[in-house]
């Protein structure tokens, strides 16, 4: 059964809805000079709603029940981050302040480092492949 309750907070949801997709959370790219800048946000919805249907002493004699409703919503779309492609390249450039303690330093300099140890590496292959060119 269909009620005037039932409709409103249908309607409020499909707003919402409408308000936040995936391309609010992973934005849509930005190119420019070989660069693709993709934003990332975070998203973080509040809703709150009520109402009450009932029947009173001088209802009218077809049966309508009188109606009282309120709701509202609230979307806060947060920048985190953005990430960055250049050619095989990819970076992900952090918004937030820089980390409070070394725990979330570390975490933050272990993509970094993953890259510098994977070029130490490989310059290491190519300096022993020269040598051995050499002999």
């Amino acid at each position: 059964m269909e009620t005037k309750i039932s409709d409103f907070m249908g309607q409020t949801m499909q707003k919402i809805k409408e308000m936040v997709d995936a391309n609010t959370v992973i934005g849509t790219p930005i190119q420019a000079d070989g660069v693709t800048i993709i934003p990332v946000s975070r998203i973080s919805v509040g809703f709150a709603s009520g109402g009450s249907e009932f029947a009173t002493k001088h209802q009218k004699p077809e049966g309508e029940n009188a109606f009282g409703g309120g709701g509202g919503a609230s979307v806060k779309v947060t920048p985190v981050s953005f990430l960055i492609l250049k050619g095989d390249m990819v970076k992900l450039l952090p918004v937030d302040p820089p980390a409070s303690n070394t725990a979330d330093r570390v975490v933050e300099l272990v993509p970094e480092l993953v890259d510098r140890v994977t070029t130490f590496i490989d310059q290491q292959k190519e300096k022993k492949a020269a040598e051995q060119e050499t002999f």
